[in-house]
């Protein structure tokens, strides 16, 4: 078993394997609306996070909603709660299942990598290497990688679409290899919202021969034991909460929503309106057995949790792709101040997004995702979230029915981000900070005594003495956290 190392010498009452916490279930106190109880398990060091989910219900309408967190591959938060089904008010279960929107991205994004990894796939090879018909109207020189950072400039199809037809795989694919570019591709970035699965999707299947759901489940889901599916059985069914959609109005408290409700002749309308998908079927046998893997994954936060362990450094073993790739995989690959379709800065790397704080802009919080500078991932229509942070080891999955107006994460969502990074990192929490201390052997015993805030920062030494390296540029912003504390760098690297 991984142990990370502030938690050594803080042994949880129970192994992980049984799936107990150090932290007592909450046996009274805050309740959801219905009067069930938030369940689950917590390592004493993440108490915030249960707070804020707490809070979330009781302050932030929450209504049922699970969040995992995983450090270096242990689990030190993994709570549920509140209700799944409106209707009923049946409980949010342990092995309660939602539909996740654009996390799904990620999954998506992860199964193109493999293959990658795997020589299969070339990230700078053009789309017809691998899809001859999708070289039409000015798409020739597209490039696999324009595919994945959403600069291909196919976020939408012009041709009015029959209801149903985002269910109907070659009917989308096909209409995309026709479709002619919004703009010359790899010129703009424009978040492809409902297109993304479709165009990666179609790459895998040619390479691979696998459907995309099968793909996941092959190489992914069964490998890392996930309750995740792209494309979900109908055995599965009776477990999936229904999702609550905010009202059109609230939708528009998003720039995206705003100008998609208001202008017919925008690409925001033609994404969300002109797709096939009739929004308020979504929760259909027919939306949930269909491989859409833009928005269609089915799971809850410990699947979406797990999934980003096995690339945050604490895998249990299983490691999907090299080290090469991952550093890739994580990298910034586009950024625009204004982005086509979502008409915000926005930052991707390739299928994945990037730390987004546009809580400046016109709808703030609705429209931002803020993560560690190295952190990647995706959030989902209505609030869902899963990223992985390379630096700190910490990966972390929320879900949720009672979604949210914004088009990235919602507050109750980002609560539990900040929660998590103030756990992990406590007063040292900037990464810059983190990369001064990282393999300071002899800073432990150099600030044993000091100021108790300086407890935290002990805690991230230990974690990072293997790799042998130092970063000079941060000695400033690290002395000052060190309250003064001044030290020669040479003597940090003994």
């Amino acid at each position: 078993m991984l142990t990370h190392p502030w938690l050594r010498g803080r042994a949880l009452a129970t192994p992980l394997s049984a799936q107990s916490f150090g932290g007592e279930r909450l046996t009274a106190g805050p309740r959801a609306e219905d009067g069930s109880m938030v369940s689950g398990r917590w390592h004493p060091s993440f108490t915030r996070v249960r707070d804020e989910f707490v809070r979330n219900f009781r302050e932030r309408g929450e209504f049922g909603a699970s969040v995992c967190v995983i450090v270096d591959g242990e689990v030190v938060v993994d709570l549920w709660g509140g209700v799944a089904v409106s209707s009923t008010n049946e409980p949010w279960q342990e092995d309660t299942l939602v539909q996740v929107w654009s996390s799904t991205k990620g999954a998506t994004a992860l199964c193109a990598h493999i293959l990658v990894d795997r020589g299969l796939l070339d990230l700078d090879a053009p789309v017809v290497k691998y899809w001859p018909e999708f070289g039409q109207k000015g798409k020739e020189a597209t490039t696999v990688a324009m595919l994945m950072s959403h600069q291909a400039g196919v976020p939408a199809i012009r041709e009015d679409l029959p209801r149903g037809a985002f269910y109907d795989w070659n009917l989308m694919t096909s209409a995309l290899a026709a479709e002619e570019p919004f703009w010359e591709p790899g010129t703009r970035n424009g978040y492809h919202a409902f297109t993304f699965g479709f165009l990666v999707g179609e790459l895998i299947r040619r390479v691979s021969g696998k459907s995309l759901g099968t793909f996941f489940r092959d190489e992914v889901a069964t490998p890392l034991g996930l309750d995740f599916w792209i494309g979900l059985p109908e055995e599965e069914e009776p477990r999936v909460a229904p999702t609550i959609l905010p009202p059109l109005p609230k939708l528009g408290e998003s720039v995206f929503f705003d100008q998609a409700l208001t202008d017919q002749t925008s690409i925001p309308y033609l994404v969300f309106f002109n797709n096939g998908l009739y929004l308020f079927e979504s929760d259909s046998r027919a939306a949930h057995a269909a491989e859409i893997g833009a928005s269609g994954g089915i799971t809850n936060a410990r699947g979406l949790a797990r999934m980003y362990a096995s690339l945050a450094g604490g895998g249990r073993g299983v490691g999907l792709v090299g080290s090469d790739t991952l550093a890739r995989m994580a990298r910034v690959a586009s950024a625009t101040s204004r982005d086509v379709t979502g008409l915000i800065p926005t930052r991707f790397a390739l299928g994945f997004v990037k730390s987004m704080d546009n809580r400046r802009q016109r709808h703030g919080m609705q429209d931002s995702v803020i993560l560690g500078e190295e952190a990647f991932g995706h959030s989902g229509f209505g609030g869902s979230a899963g990223f992985a942070d390379p630096r700190t080891g910490l990966a972390f999955g929320y879900t949720m029915n009672m979604m949210g107006p914004g088009t990235a994460l919602n507050p109750r969502g980002q609560s539990l981000i900040d929660a998590a990074y103030q756990s992990l990192a406590g007063p040292v929490a900037t990464s810059c900070a983190r990369d001064r201390i990282e393999h300071a052997k002899p800073l432990r015993k150099l600030v044993k005594g000091v100021d108790r805030k300086l407890a935290s920062a002990q805690r991230l030494t230990a974690r990072y003495e293997r790799t042998g390296k130092v970063f000079a540029g941060c000695t400033g912003e690290i002395d000052a956290t060190l309250g003064g504390l001044q030290m020669p760098l040479a003597e940090l690297v003994k």
